[in-house]
């Protein structure tokens, strides 16, 4: 019996390195899939918006190859680059002069409309003011997140897709 219980601890003793190391590697495979669970919801969440988007252009019944925006109305992915862009900049525009601050909210409050449009998102930007249109403009923000569009910084890299 003795001989059998000192090779049996010499083995353990031995494989405790390897089983720590296993714990250590299954926490990066737990993450590992979650972070792919997560791509895989977002990818289902922009398919739901290709085809929302898709039911909203008038005129259209099957997917194009290539969108082509309308001279009057550009492509939704344009509307969404152009929010990131002017929601960066009218974050960071506090030191500049207040007419550029002017310019970028309205520019910002614009391509909203334009994408409430695009997602059949009721808004009322245009007719408020002051402290009002923040709240609206923040409701707005929440309304069009939930419809799917990305209007900040994506995920954990920091890049907005």
């Amino acid at each position: 019996m003795h001989a059998l219980v000192l090779p049996l601890a010499l083995l353990a003793l031995l494989c405790l390195p390897c089983l720590v190391a296993m714990l250590i590697c299954a926490d990066d495979l737990i993450d590992r899939a979650a972070y792919r669970l997560a791509e895989r919801r977002e990818s289902r969440k922009r398919r739901r918006l290709i085809v929302r988007l898709e039911r909203a252009l008038p005129g259209r019944r099957s997917r194009p190859s290539e969108p082509e925006p309308g001279p009057d109305h550009p492509a939704i992915e344009e509307i969404a680059a152009d929010l990131r862009r002017l929601g960066r900049q009218r974050l960071g525009v506090a030191a500049s002069s207040s007419v550029w601050h002017a310019a970028v909210m309205r520019a910002y409050d614009e391509r909203l409309r334009m994408a409430c449009r695009c997602l059949e998102v009721p808004e009322h930007l245009a007719e408020l003011e002051g402290i009002d249109l923040e709240i609206e403009r923040i409701r707005v923000e929440g309304e069009l997140i939930g419809a799917g569009l990305v209007l900040g910084a994506a995920r954990h890299g920091g890049t907005a897709a």
